[in-house]
């Protein structure tokens, strides 16, 4: 075993994995193209991937996971702190002492016949003061090559921790024997540990992502004063190509990825507005020396879903994937040897395909999709046209504005501003997504999903919200002693209101840049606004409307506030945070009593 580092405390660690898992041998992965060529080769050999046609997809590779582990399993991943109140209401959680020894028991041989990988990796750029280190061990070449995309790795991490740190977040995982009854992902936050058994899904394998990113980051965050929240980071350039940058969480299906690579309706490229793409789905955010808020992408690669991915609703994203890329649960045409999802195109190019399963797929004939609804593609962020120059600036980039979002048909309107901080942090708090219901004429079920944060939020959410507020109180002494304002504004958008047939009435995709445009001109006092009993929303003159085909009736209808579905909502608010046993901050319950009172 040729050992790349002599740190005691990662040499130690290993040989306690070593000794639980039993492999047969050893390998540290290096980051060398060498090595990676090599595994992919064996990879290759043993079919765990395929290579694709190698003249249209060059360096793609195609994988298949076993039909009972195709998505991240929720009642399955567990908090594991000291005291069940700090992983609150909203986690699962087991005592650190059970989640050891069930883990030991299910870890214990799940090697000896495999390899293990030591994968040492960095979130966020090598030396940057906002990247944090972690060791993957694992015993599947199909997570050494994803995590090669998605993080930095190798030799370099090692040098960039140094021989005497003990800060890095150890992970074990290994596929064990993919029994889907002994699946478990548990997250250790006081030892900065995570073990994950039983599944070779890239969302429970891949560590450094939403369980290192996210779960362990954000008790590292409320720790060390800095923020992890799932959000994507874009920047606005104006003709005078001038750069502001937006941070943006949304729940699922709210186009989050589309936003981030969005193109700008041609009412505006023409004049030279541009959108540059700094992350997808992560922001670490910190206190700048400047006192305000810099936000960094800590990946290197997008995990995106592919259904839905094509030239027409994200013509970035499928750019990403033309080379380089590892391709997990799409159908296979097996004419030319490439990829195709729904989505992609109209129908498939040919009726001789293979669906996500390996089985023969004529899609006149079949009722079932070709690729799994949440199939993914692993791509290195540097591969997309719209990346940002800064992406991996080691300061990050300063935000001006943060927007949170959800799927609301009637409630929400286009747009409002938070009228300070703490008012954006509740706005962010309460932020929820309908689903549809089945009963005709029904409203769908409102799901709470604060800051896009309710599977990721890796301690007692009602702590989390505190320290939102801490972090504002922080910025804005800043500001105070600067004499200017630090803080980013804070928006909510909703894409997704709904007419009296159900149909969406605002266009979405390129054009939400025109709701951008506003939030922009906000944060530099260009535009006035109305204060309604939410917020503030955009007087209907100051929407850029140019070439789009909606009536001012339209726009004003899209931005009205009906007060009794919000004191409906205020409702849901309030059982929400009553599953908290009065440990949500008094500022967010004095806003919730501050909307009540606006609206009656």
């Amino acid at each position: 075993m040729n050992k790349l580092t002599n740190n005691k405390n990662i040499l130690a660690w290993i040989d306690e994995v070593i000794k639980l898992t039993n492999p047969k041998d050893i390998m540290w992965i290096d980051g060398s193209d060498k090595q990676i060529n090599m595994l992919t080769k064996e990879a290759c050999d043993t079919n765990e991937i395929m290579a694709l046609n190698q003249e249209k997809l060059p360096n793609c590779y195609y994988h298949r996971t076993n039909e009972n582990d195709v998505a991240r399993m929720e009642d399955r991943t567990f908090i594991c702190s000291r005291k069940e109140i700090d992983a609150g209401p909203t986690n699962n959680w087991k005592s650190p002492e059970d989640a050891y020894a069930l883990g030991k028991s299910i870890f214990k041989d799940s090697m000896k016949d495999r390899t293990m990988y030591i994968i040492p990796y960095c979130m966020g750029p090598i030396g940057s003061p906002f990247s944090k280190v972690g060791i993957e061990v694992t015993d599947s070449i199909y997570v050494v090559l994803n995590m090669n995309i998605m993080t930095r790795i190798g030799k370099q991490v090692l040098n960039m921790l140094g021989q005497e740190s003990n800060d890095f977040v150890r992970g074990l995982h290994s596929k064990c024997e993919l029994d889907k009854e002994k699946r478990y992902i548990f997250h250790f936050p006081e030892d900065n540990t995570i073990w994950s058994c039983n599944s070779a899904y890239g969302g429970n394998v891949l560590l450094g992502k939403k369980c290192f990113a996210l779960r362990i980051a954000t008790n590292l965050g409320r720790k060390e004063s800095w923020m992890a929240e799932h959000m994507l980071i874009l920047g606005i350039e104006n003709p005078q190509g001038e750069v502001k940058y937006i941070a943006a969480a949304f729940p699922s299906a709210c186009g989050k990825t589309n936003l981030a690579m969005l193109i700008p309706p041609e009412a505006y490229t023409k004049k030279g507005y541009k959108i540059w793409t700094v992350g997808d789905d992560i922001a670490w955010i910190r206190i700048g020396d400047d006192g305000r808020l810099y936000a960094i992408n800590p990946e290197a690669g997008f995990f995106g879903v592919a259904p839905g991915t094509g030239r027409n609703s994200n013509p970035n994203a499928l750019s990403a994937t033309s080379k380089d890329t590892i391709f997990t649960n799409v159908a296979l045409n097996l004419d030319d040897n490439t990829v195709w999802w729904e989505g992609l195109t109209k129908t498939p190019p040919t009726t001789n395909m293979l669906d996500w399963k390996g089985n023969p797929w004529n899609y006149k004939e079949s009722s079932e999709k070709g690729a799994h609804p949440n199939s993914r593609f692993t791509a290195p962020a540097k591969n997309c046209p719209c990346i940002s120059s800064e992406w991996e600036n080691p300061n990050g980039v300063p935000l001006s504005a943060i927007i949170f979002g959800g799927r609301r048909a009637k409630t929400a309107p286009l747009v409002y501003e938070a009228r300070d901080w703490n008012h954006g942090v509740f706005i962010g708090s309460a932020m929820a997504s309908e689903t549809t219901a089945a009963a005709a004429g029904k409203v769908g079920v409102v799901r709470r999903d604060p800051m896009a944060m309710l599977p990721f939020c890796g301690y007692n959410m009602a702590d989390y919200f505190a320290h939102w507020i801490e972090m504002g109180a922080k910025v804005d002494k800043a500001s105070k002693v600067a004499k200017a304002n630090k803080l980013p504004k804070i928006f909510n958008v909703n894409w997704f209101r709904t007419d009296e047939d159900g149909k969406f009435i605002w266009p979405g995709y390129g054009e939400n840049f025109r709701i951008l445009d506003w939030i922009i001109k906000r944060c530099e006092n260009k535009v006035d606004a109305k204060e309604v009993e939410i917020g503030y929303v955009p007087n209907v003159d100051d929407i850029n409307m140019e070439d789009l085909s909606l009536s001012k009736e339209t726009i004003e209808d899209l931005l009205s506030i009906d007060k009794d579905l919000w004191l409906e909502d205020s409702k849901g608010i309030e059982e929400f945070y009553a599953k908290f046993n009065g440990r949500i901050p008094k500022e967010l319950t004095d806003e919730l009593n501050n909307l009540k009172n606006n609206l009656k």
